[in-house]
C-alpha cells in the first residue's frame, strides 16, 4: 500500500521512480539520452523552483525568504499586530487576510473575542489588510478560494496553512515570523530536503482524502521521515483525485510534521481557479525530466481503505476493518497508551464502547479546513439520504468550510439531506477542532473529520476531572457511522452511488460581507483596544551568566502545544500576554505557574536592585555554589530564570503562545533531547528563549534542581556549538549543552531578550 524508499530517488518525466544507487546515473542516460548530476537533478523539484523564485539572499543553501501574502486568524492576530506595532509596524507591506474563525463563539470571557474582532477590522483599515467577519470562512478556506496562487507563497500563523494542492507553497509559523514579514524582513532557513509523494491508482468508493493522509501519517510521523522537509506530490494517481480530494490530503501534511508542501497542478486546478474566479492565478507546475528527491513515498490510491485515527495522536492509526475485527486488543493497547498521555489523572476506559460485539461513538463531527470542503459533505450527505442517525446518543454536527459553500449545499439540496437524516448544519467555524465546539459528554467518543485528536483537544478538562476522546476519520465514514446509528462503520460497508454535484461559486458573499482595503492603509483610522487586549511586558536583555530552576519536567516521547498552553477555553485570552499566561501547562503540570511565578519575582527584584534571595531564600547556597564556579558572577550580572526540560516539546500547532507564556512567566529556556518542529524552535528563539538540547548520556538534572550557565551570553554571541551548565543539586556536576545552528540575527534576538527588543533597538539607532 505505501512504500518508503530508504534513501533518495530519481522521478523521470513524472512517472518512473528510479531508486538511488549504483547503475542509477546511467539507467537515467540511457533512457534520456544525457547525463544528469543528482545536484542538477535536485533542482528540479516544483519546490526548488518556488524557493528560488522567493529567496532574496542569492544562496541557495542559506535561505532568506519573501513571502506574497500573510493570514491570521483571530486567536492570532491581535499578538502578531501588538508585537508588529511595538516594533514599528506603519503599514502591512504585503496582503494580510485577518480572518475570525477561531474566538467566533462569545459566550465565554464576556466581550472579549468580540473585542479582539474589532480590533481586527480597525487594524485592517489602519494598516491596510483584509478582513473576514465570524462565521464567513475558516481561514484556510479563504484562502484557497482567494489567496492561493499557482507558484506563489503564503506564510500564515495557524499551523495548517497548507495550499499546496493549488500550487501555493504555505508555511504555518509562529507569530513573530509573520512579525518579521510585515516589518519586511525575510524568513531565514536552509534549504529544506524534498520528499517524492508518488500517487499510483484511484481510491475506491468510500475512501476519502483524511483516509489517505492518515495512511500517510501512520507510516511517516514517529521515524521522522518527512520533519522539516518539503512533500511534493507527483506521480500519475495525482491526475484521478478531484482538487477538493487533494486539498482534503494537503491539510493534513501538518501532521507529519512536514515544513510544507506542493503538488503538481493540472486542468482541474486550472478549473477551480476560473470557479473562484481568478483563472490567471494558475500556474501548470511540474517536475522536471529528471528530479531527484531526498526521499520517496509510493503508495496505490486503490489499496488505501478506511482509517481511523485512534486517541490521542493523528498518527496512531488502523484500518477500520482491523479495528472492528480486533476491538478488544487495541482498544486496551489504546487505554495503555492513554495512561502515558493523561498521567493517570482521570480514570480513562474504551471497554465500555463495546456494544453486542460492536464499537458504539456518541458523536459524528464534519468540520473545518480539513472536512466542511463541498465534496467532503455532499458525499456525506448522498450516503445519509433516506435514512436517519437515530435518537439514541450518538449526534452529528457538519461545519461547512464556508459561507459560499454553505450556500451551495443549500441550493443543491445535500443540507436537506443531511438536516432530514438528523444532522446539524452549523456555519464555518475551527472550534471542534482546538475545544471551542461540540464538546463530547464525559468519556463520550467522537470520531472527527477535523485536523487533531490530541488529548482534551475535544474541550474536556482533566483539572476537573473531564475525559473525551476523539479519533480522527473521513466524512464518507463518518456518514457511514451516522447511517448505522453510531456504531463504527467504513464507507466502503455501504452500497451508494455518487458523482459530486458541479460547484459554483458565489463571490458576491464575500463582496458584500468581507472589508478588503485593497493594499490603501489609513493611519488616520484609530485603533480599537478592548479592555482585555494588552501590550507586552518589558522583558530584558540576556545577562552574561544565567542560573534556571527546573520547575516542569515531562518525559512524554513528544509533549504537544496544546499540553505546554491548552487551546479551547484559553482563547478568549490570547489578546492578554499575563491573562494567558496563567494558564501555561495548566493541564499537564498544574504547578507550574506558581513555581514559575516564585522564580520571577526574585528576577524582578534583582532588575530593580533589591536583593533576590530576600524574595527566594534558597537562592543564598545556589549564589554561593555558583561563586565558587565563577568567582566572577554576581547579582548584577547573573540573571535568574525558570525552564522546563521536555524530551520532544512542539508538536502540533503554531501557536506562539507556548513559547511566549513561558517567557513572561519568567522563563528563559527550554531543554530538550530533540525539538519536535521547527516553528516551535523558532517560537522560542523568537521570545528570546534559549532552545537547549542534551548533547549526550542521561539526563543529569531533575525536577527543583537549579543549574548554573556562566558565560551564556558570550557563548551566544560567538555561535558557541557547545555550553558547559553546572547542576547545583545535592553535588555540584557539569555538562553540556547545545544550541544547534542558529542564524546571526536569530542570537542577536536572544541577546536582546526577544524580537520586540530587537527591532525597537534596531529603529532606535537608525
Amino acid at each position: 500500500m505505501i512504500r518508503l524508499y530508504k534513501g533518495g530517488a530519481y522521478l523521470l518525466k513524472g512517472t518512473d521512480i528510479i531508486e538511488e544507487g549504483i547503475g542509477a546515473e546511467e539507467k537515467i542516460k540511457s533512457l534520456t539520452g544525457r547525463g544528469v548530476s543528482k545536484e542538477e537533478a535536485a533542482k528540479g523539484t516544483i519546490a526548488y523552483g518556488i524557493l528560488e523564485a522567493h529567496n532574496t539572499s542569492g544562496n541557495m543553501e542559506k535561505l532568506q525568504i519573501r513571502f506574497d501574502k500573510l493570514t491570521s486568524h483571530d486567536i492570532t492576530f491581535v499578538g502578531i499586530i501588538q508585537t508588529a506595532r511595538a516594533s514599528g509596524l506603519e503599514r502591512f507591506p504585503i496582503p494580510y487576510v485577518l480572518t475570525n474563525c477561531h474566538n467566533s463563539l462569545c459566550a465565554v470571557g464576556g466581550t472579549i473575542n468580540e473585542d479582539d474582532h474589532m480590533f481586527g477590522l480597525s487594524c485592517a483599515k489602519r494598516y491596510g489588510g483584509i478582513y473576514v467577519p465570524p462565521h464567513q470562512a475558516v481561514i484556510h478556506q479563504f484562502a484557497r478560494e482567494m489567496l492561493a496562487e499557482g507558484g506563489a507563497m503564503i506564510l500564515g500563523s495557524d499551523s495548517h496553512t497548507r495550499y499546496g494542492a493549488l500550487g501555493t507553497m504555505a508555511m504555518g509559523e509562529g507569530g513573530p515570523e509573520l512579525v518579521k514579514q510585515l516589518l519586511e524582513r525575510t524568513y531565514d532557513i536552509n534549504m529544506p530536503g524534498v520528499v517524492g509523494i508518488y500517487f499510483k491508482g484511484s481510491p475506491r468508493r468510500g475512501v476519502g482524502p483524511q483516509d489517505v493522509a492518515l495512511a500517510i501519517i501512520g507510516q511517516v510521523f514517529a521515524n521522522k521521515y518527512v520533519n522539516n522537509k518539503v512533500m511534493e506530490f507527483v506521480g500519475p494517481g495525482v491526475d484521478n483525485l478531484s482538487v477538493d480530494f487533494r486539498i482534503g490530503v494537503d491539510v493534513m501534511t501538518t501532521e507529519t510534521t512536514c515544513l510544507s508542501s506542493i503538488w503538481k497542478t493540472d486542468g482541474k486546478v486550472a478549473d477551480f481557479y476560473d470557479v473562484h474566479g481568478r483563472a490567471g492565478a494558475y500556474k501548470e507546475l511540474n517536475p522536471a525530466e529528471v528530479t531527484y528527491y531526498d526521499g520517496m513515498v509510493e503508495i496505490d490510491l486503490s489499496e488505501i481503505e478506511p482509517m481511523i485515527a485512534m486517541p490521542f495522536h493523528p498518527s496512531n492509526t488502523y484500518t477500520i476493518e482491523e479495528l472492528n475485527k480486533n476491538l478488544k486488543d487495541i482498544l486496551a493497547d489504546c487505554e495503555k497508551k492513554a495512561k502515558v498521555s493523561l498521567g493517570g489523572a482521570v480514570e480513562y476506559s474504551l471497554q465500555d464502547k463495546i456494544r453486542d460485539g460492536r464499537f458504539y461513538v456518541e458523536q459524528g463531527i464534519i468540520a473545518g479546513c480539513a472536512g466542511g470542503g463541498f465534496e467532503n459533505i455532499c458525499e456525506a450527505a448522498r450516503i445519509l439520504k433516506g435514512g436517519n442517525i437515530g435518537s439514541d446518543e450518538f449526534t452529528l454536527s457538519v461545519y461547512p468550510a464556508s459561507m459560499p459553500v454553505y450556500m451551495e449545499l443549500v441550493k443543491n439540496g445535500a443540507a436537506a439531506d443531511i438536516m432530514q437524516a438528523g444532522g446539524v448544519l452549523k456555519t464555518a467555524f475551527c472550534g471542534p477542532c482546538f475545544g471551542a465546539g461540540d464538546t463530547p459528554a464525559n468519556n463520550a467518543f467522537s470520531i472527527r473529520h477535523s485536523t487533531r485528536n490530541f488529548p482534551n483537544r475535544e474541550g474536556s478538562k482533566l483539572q476537573s476531572g473531564q475525559i473525551a476522546s476523539v479519533a480522527l476519520m473521513d466524512a464518507r465514514s463518518i456518514a457511514a457511522t451516522a447511517a448505522n446509528k453510531g456504531y463504527l462503520t467504513p464507507a466502503t460497508d455501504i452500497d451508494y452511488d455518487f458523482n459530486c454535484p458541479k460547484y459554483y461559486f458565489d463571490s458576491d458573499i464575500y463582496k458584500n460581507r468581507v472589508f478588503d482595503s485593497k493594499g490603501v492603509a489609513d493611519p488616520k483610522t484609530p485603533i480599537k483596544l478592548g479592555p482585555n487586549i494588552k501590550d507586552w511586558p518589558e522583558m530584558s536583555a540576556l545577562p552574561e551568566n544565567m542560573i534556571l530552576k527546573v520547575v516542569s519536567e515531562i518525559h512524554d516521547p513528544v509533549t504537544t502545544t496544546d499540553e505546554l498552553i491548552p487551546s479551547g477555553e484559553t482563547s478568549s485570552y490570547r489578546s492578554n500576554p499575563l491573562g494567558l499566561a496563567e494558564f501555561t501547562l495548566s493541564r499537564k503540570d498544574p504547578e507550574y505557574v506558581g513555581k514559575a511565578k516564585a522564580v520571577q519575582r526574585a528576577e524582578k527584584a534583582r532588575i530593580a536592585g533589591d536583593d533576590p534571595i530576600a524574595e527566594l531564600p534558597e537562592l543564598k547556597e545556589v549564589f554561593e555554589r555558583a561563586k565558587g564556579i565563577s568567582p566572577d558572577m554576581n547579582v548584577g550580572n547573573t540573571g535568574i530564570g525558570s525552564t522546563i526540560f521536555a524530551v520532544k516539546p512542539g508538536d502540533g500547532s503554531a501557536r506562539e503562545q507556548a513559547a511566549s507564556c513561558q517567557k513572561v512567566l519568567g522563563g528563559w529556556a527550554n531543554i530538550a533531547n530533540d525539538y519536535a518542529t521547527k516553528r516551535y524552535r523558532s517560537n522560542l528563539i523568537n521570545w528570546g528563549m534559549l532552545p537547549f538540547v542534551i548533547l549526550e548520556g542521561d539526563l543529569p538534572f531533575k525536577k527543583e534542581d537549579y543549574i548554573f550557565i556562566p558565560g551564556v551570553r558570550s557563548a551566544v554571541s560567538e555561535g558557541a556549538g557547545r555550553i558547559k551548565a553546572y547542576v547545583l543539586g545535592g553535588e555540584t556536576k557539569a555538562f553540556d549543552m547545545g544550541l544547534g545552528e542558529m542564524t546571526e540575527d536569530e542570537r542577536t534576538i536572544i541577546l536582546k531578550g526577544c524580537l520586540i527588543n530587537y527591532y525597537r533597538d534596531e529603529k532606535s539607532i537608525k
